[in-house]
């Protein structure tokens, strides 16, 4: 009889075990899922922010950008932490004529947009 326990025991406490293992990795998973989805978050907003930063005080601008305001935009675009939106920042950056700053502003919004992860 008492061998009997001992086997009954030992057997629910491995099932016990195999199921807290599985919740376990289940958990982990999701959990892996839930920072993934919480890191495209933060980087859209800091999208976002610099995008609306940037139509605000450049686009719509009526004079031209003070040095505070370039200055603050240059460390939001490397904030982003984006090789391909930093390029196209230096591109528009060092266009030479307002036509060619036109044509970069619109690669940098398409840029922009583009990144701009749904879920």
């Amino acid at each position: 009889m008492s061998n009997q326990k001992t086997i009954l025991i030992t057997l629910v406490l491995l099932v016990a075990c195999v199921f807290s293992g599985f919740k376990y990795f289940t958990v982990q998973k999701e959990l892996a899922q839930t920072q993934a989805v919480l890191e495209t978050q933060k980087t859209n907003e800091k999208i976002l922010d610099f995008t609306k930063f940037f139509i605000e005080k450049v686009l719509k601008a009526e004079t031209e950008v003070d040095f505070e305001t370039r200055l603050k935009l240059e460390t939001e675009v490397r904030d982003l932490g984006d090789e391909e939106i930093l390029s196209q920042w230096q591109e528009f950056t060092e266009s030479k004529t307002e036509a060619e700053a036109q044509e970069k502003v619109k690669n940098l919004l398409e840029i922009l947009v583009n990144k701009i992860k749904v879920k």
